[in-house]
């Protein structure tokens, strides 16, 4: 048999009942509750109706507790308090935010937008949990128990709230020299279809990825083919590195051995921006004060962060 749960009503009555059991008077138990006597005198006579005895013998003088008042003040006292502890605690944690907060994040991301911000974020809110899981893999948030992403923007569903962390990103097609000396250089995207291209494969995709350029303002894709896949686009440039073939990956990526002169971008022509990594997350009326801390904190960057430790629960707007 369930029973119910007390209503708000049942609740204040319980709590005035506590109060004036626990002085023994009702001047006493307002003052304490911040109501008027008479206010008082109403709820204890509203519960009193409400379990169809008298809870308090009252006379001009002084007021006692019936056996059936003690009975009750026994039984509800401990669990009216552990209630008002829970809500005094809970208020506590939104002053103070504390709390796991799981976060969904693509690898190269948490680089970029994450580790920066850690030991920032831990000093500030020692007692918020990030537990961070790392992978490329397009999840469902909400399904998933994630209260928060870091993914591209062109992956981000569009029920869900969308910050911009940074640029516009490009992908890029890179060989080293001593690859183009024995293949040549592929003047057009369709030149790859005969070249050793280094395949990636999303998470959960059993085909590999097809390598995306613009032409005339249109994308179109290439399915590419060669002697490795592999899920891991930094892993991919390392094969290119060693001139097993042509990877296809992120100018940040690639941009320290470009600098080096050990890879050679390639096709650069065909290579057009898309969106960059975005914060997403469901939309939500209250926010929790951790997932706010955190957003808040990512959005601002590396650098000192204020020492401010209250966090309003406003959710942020989509930029």
């Amino acid at each position: 048999m369930n029973t119910p749960l007390p209503s708000a009503g049942d609740f204040n009555q319980l709590r005035a009942f506590v109060a004036v059991a626990g002085s023994l008077s009702f001047s006493r138990a307002a003052e304490s509750l911040g109501v008027s006597s008479s206010a008082l005198s109403q709820m204890v006579r509203a519960l009193e109706e409400q379990v169809g005895v008298s809870l308090f013998n009252r006379t001009t003088r002084s007021v006692s507790l019936t056996d059936a008042g003690a009975q009750l003040f026994d039984r509800v006292r401990p669990n009216v308090e552990a209630l008002a502890q829970a809500l005094g605690e809970t208020r506590e944690r939104r002053a103070e935010p504390a709390g796991v907060v799981r976060l969904h994040c693509f690898r190269a991301a948490a680089g970029l937008y994450l580790t920066p911000i850690l030991r920032a974020f831990s000093d500030a809110f020692p007692h918020v949990i990030l537990d961070v899981t790392l992978d490329d893999a397009v999840v469902d948030i909400v399904a998933n128990g994630y209260d928060v992403a870091i993914r591209l923007g062109e992956v981000i569903d569009k029920d869900l709230v969308a910050v911009k962390l940074g640029p516009d990103l490009r992908q890029t097609a890179v060989a080293s020299p001593d690859y183009l000396a024995r293949h040549g250089t592929p003047a057009h995207p369709r030149d790859l279809l005969a070249h050793r291209c280094i395949g990636w494969r999303w998470p959960g995709h059993k085909s590999p990825y097809k390598w995306e350029f613009m032409e005339n303002g249109k994308w179109f894709e290439v399915a590419v083919d060669g002697p490795l896949i592999s899920n891991l686009k930094d892993f991919g440039v390392q094969a290119a590195l060693e001139g097993v073939g042509v990877a296809f990956a992120s100018q940040q990526l690639i941009a320290p051995h470009v600098l080096q002169g050990t890879l050679v971008p390639l096709l650069e022509a065909w290579s057009a921006p898309f969106p960059g990594y975005c914060l997403c997350y469901p939309a939500q009326r209250r926010m929790a004060p951790p997932l706010r801390a955190l957003i808040d904190t990512i959005r601002s960057g590396p650098p000192v962060m204020k020492a401010a430790r209250r966090v309003g629960s406003t959710p942020a707007v989509a930029e």
